[in-house]
């Protein structure tokens, strides 16, 4: 079935799916006063995710949930991130398209764009690959791409990014994609095997939400600020925060779709967006498993490491992923009152799953596996594996751990369709679908 563009039209006003979301957003929303960078007392060690800014120690489940997690989100929004823009009154939800004959008849092509607030408000365009024969609801892989949607496949159906796109990328002349970008990344997307698993995919392009532009802010944050330059800052604007808002957004229209199992919903992306991935994972409790793939400084690497990418390189290279707070520890990252291991922790008890590549010694796999080491007694306190027991890197090409999942593979900093083969086999052991 075909419904003709822009006339199957809903408007939707989301409600808070989980009472423990609902909570933590009322905490996150009375700012927290922390000191000055200059003042933090530096610290050689991952900071402890279990021990309060105080001081303290975390004692008990409760006050692990109701305390301490929503101190280091406090924590991460202020001196890193930024905060994760706040959830529109309204989102206007329209199907444009619904193609049951996708991929030769094995999946439906659903393409929705979610307006996401009044007037000039950041639309995503969200393309939907969900399998045809399956029992229930799928379960979906929300993966964040770096080009528009276009880009997975060649399908003519699926629309062309609306607004910049880098130049880099085949087909994308003068930032601008154009018909020759449909399929360049195809073969990195392995559609017919995610199907063949029962798996469905949901892509959304990143540049919807926030152009990756350093010297340029025109998305989200140029709306809330009603285009007044004096509210919003180019360079330290926090676009991974932005990207995560839109995961929030494609999830609150993601649990609501009957296609979709919302007990079953992981968060994917690769690098940058691997960061954005566990960012959105961490602060919204309807992910259910995180995909952070190859994703580095900021991310899944130790911003405490002499390997790979450091916190200034970062910083002065892409000073618009981070807020102005995170540009002030470039010389001296052990002041940081945390490291990435406990923002892996504020996915607990929910599964993590780091990947890696040999040769992308900039993203640090060894210091990524340390960091899986460091939040692994955060699973442990709340009574669930993390690691397994698993104290040592696996040899190439070995899937380990249990809640908390490490894989390292040969060649370079890329996101290939065996990589898909690791992210299937995950969610195949935390969910237990079969093929």
């Amino acid at each position: 079935m075909k419904f003709p563009m822009n006339t199957h039209y809903l408007v939707l006003i989301f409600a808070a799916a989980f009472t423990s979301l609902a909570a933590d957003r009322a905490a996150a929303s009375e700012p927290m006063s922390f000191p000055d960078p200059s003042e933090l007392k530096p610290q050689a060690a991952m900071p402890d995710p279990l021990v309060m800014f105080d001081g303290q120690r975390v004692t008990s489940r409760e006050q692990w949930f109701k305390e301490r997690r929503p101190e280091l989100k406090a924590l991460f929004a202020h001196y890193m991130y930024g905060r994760i823009p706040p959830k529109p009154a309204h989102t206007q939800v329209s199907i444009e398209g619904e193609y049951h004959d996708f991929l030769k008849g094995k999946a439906t092509l659903k393409l929705v764009t979610l307006k996401c607030g009044v007037g000039d408000a950041p639309r995503i365009d969200l393309m939907m690959v969900v399998p045809n024969e399956r029992k229930g609801p799928a379960p979906v892989f929300l993966a964040l791409d770096f080009c528009g949607n276009q880009a997975i496949t060649d399908d003519p159906r699926v629309p062309l990014p609306r607004g910049w796109v880098p130049g880099s990328y085949p087909g994308c002349k003068h930032n601008i994609a154009t018909d020759a970008s449909r399929g360049c990344q195809a073969a990195d997307w392995p559609l017919d095997e995610i199907v063949r698993r029962g798996y469905a995919l949901a892509a959304f392009y990143n540049g919807d939400i926030d152009p990756d532009r350093a010297n340029v802010s025109e998305g989200v944050y140029a709306w809330l600020a009603h285009d007044d330059p004096a509210r919003n800052k180019p360079h330290d604007r926090g676009t991974i925060a932005a990207w995560a808002w839109g995961f929030e957004r494609c999830v609150d229209y993601l649990v609501t779709d009957h296609d979709i199992d919302p007990h079953r919903l992981a968060a994917l992306g690769h690098s940058r967006n691997g960061k954005t991935a566990l960012l959105a994972a961490a602060y919204d409790e309807r992910i259910a498993i995180a995909f952070p793939h190859q994703a580095g400084c900021g991310g899944s690497a130790p911003s405490r490491s002499h390997v790979g990418e450091s916190v200034k390189s970062i910083n002065d290279h892409f000073p618009h992923w981070f807020d102005a707070e995170f540009k002030k520890f470039n010389d001296d990252p052990q002041r940081l009152p945390f490291d990435q291991n406990c923002l892996v922790a504020l996915c607990a008890p929910r599964p993590v799953l780091f990947s890696a590549a040999q040769g992308d010694q900039w993203a640090n796999p060894a210091g990524q596996f340390d960091v899986l080491k460091a939040a692994d007694p955060v699973y442990r306190f709340l009574g669930v594996k993390g690691l397994g027991g698993v104290s040592q890197m696996p040899p190439m090409g070995k899937l380990v751990g249990d809640r908390l999942g490490y894989y390292i593979r040969p060649g370079h900093h890329s996101m290939t369709a065996s990589d898909w083969g690791i992210f299937l086999d995950f969610a195949d052991r935390q969910w237990k679908t079969k093929e």
